[in-house]
């Protein structure tokens, strides 16, 4: 393998496998509760149609409240634990995450072009790898982003390059690689987008990314401590919810849901204050920082208002890789091999890197 590909592996390890090595598989939870599927929800909870605030279009408003965030889950991950009182403002946020004709209409206006589309710099590359760590040849540093590959064979599970590749030529417009484009997939969450890129967006709009908290709190969609953004089962009425992966991972996808990778937005229902996808599709980017051992600094028996996360990234697995939070999972996520379906689930990925399962959403303040 190239040594290029080599060292950018070493910096994304965090995000080519969505599995926690600090946790046993989760299991699902059943629950009694009558379901309706007519909204991404198997409980009750009050409609987003009492509130009175006018939003923005393609946007929706996020009343905000108080919740306790993360989770105590006996099988949850790590960096999910513990729970802990926070209280949120209320805020804007987009329905769908920023589609393909969404980032089409912000590049032609300002002709920016993205990380994955630049050829990596040395100088760059370095500050997230040990030191001493040799610089690889002239003629690996290609622009390149990292690419879901299913093997055609079967796998185990404990080494990633088995099913990512980085692909010269991946980018938002060609998510397979240069050969591939998305014509027929222009109402799909935008991919392959790093932290610099959702930015960029975000300040094009006039908006900005979510806190991890905002986030966790809208996808949570006025429910309390429930597994799943819909309730404690992972189906309802025998429907799947969100764009996750069905089958053995990664060699064994089904499409049981429709979609073996990204689904266009709004295929799924949208939770009780009007948004589509929180859960599933592709991972989302939030504003912080990310510390494995964050919530673990918290004191719990306080009320965090408004929290922006840690003021630095902390991974002990790889402490030089500069982190920020993605939340949500992806149509990769499953039950026999990760389960970041959840609200509560968080990971740390790469700011300069994106891939095949990364997108993002915006939110705005309210004047």
């Amino acid at each position: 393998m190239k040594h290029l590909h080599f060292l950018l592996f070493l910096i994304t390890i965090s995000f080519n496998s969505c599995k926690q090595q600090d946790s046993k598989t989760e299991k699902k939870t059943s629950s009694k509760t009558n379901i309706s599927t007519n909204t991404l929800s198997c409980e009750y909870t009050p409609s987003r149609f009492s509130t009175k605030v006018k939003a923005p279009e393609g946007m929706v408003w996020i009343p905000g409240g108080e919740f306790m965030m993360g989770t105590d889950e006996k099988d949850a991950y790590g960096p999910e634990k513990p729970s802990h009182p926070v209280r949120v403002k209320g805020f804007f946020m987009d329905a769908t995450e920023v589609t393909n004709t969404e980032f089409k209409k912000f590049t032609d206006a300002t002709g920016y072009i993205t990380i994955a589309e630049k050829k990596p710099e040395w100088k760059e590359l370095k500050k997230q790898l040990p030191p001493e760590t040799p610089k690889p040849d002239e003629k690996d540093f290609v622009a390149a982003s990292l690419v879901f590959t299913p093997p055609n064979y079967k796998v185990t599970e404990d080494d990633y390059m088995q099913w990512w590749r980085f692909v010269p030529g991946a980018d938002w417009k060609h998510p397979e690689g240069p050969k591939s484009n998305i014509n027929n997939r222009m109402n799909h969450p935008v991919v392959h987008i790093a932290y610099d890129d959702a930015l960029a967006y975000c300040k094009w709009a006039g908006k900005r990314l979510p806190t991890e908290a905002e986030w966790e709190f809208a996808s949570r969609g006025g429910l309390s401590q429930n597994r799943y953004a819909w309730g404690n089962q992972f189906k309802c009425d025998g429907k799947n919810m969100a764009n996750t992966f069905q089958g053995k991972f990664p060699e064994g996808g089904i499409a049981e849901d429709g979609f073996l990778t990204t689904s266009p937005v709004k295929s799924f229902p949208e939770n009780k204050y009007g948004l589509y996808d929180m859960i599933g599709n592709v991972w989302e980017w939030c504003s912080d920082w990310y510390d494995s051992e964050y919530y673990k600094k918290i004191d719990i028996s306080k009320t965090l208002d408004n929290p922006k996360g840690p003021e630095k990234w902390n991974d002990p697995r790889e402490p030089y890789t500069i982190k920020r939070v993605t939340k949500g999972g992806s149509f990769l996520c499953t039950d026999n091999y990760c389960t970041n379906f959840r609200p509560a689930a968080r990971r740390g990925t790469p700011y300069d890197s994106g891939a095949s399962h990364i997108g993002f959403r915006c939110v705005k303040d309210i004047k």
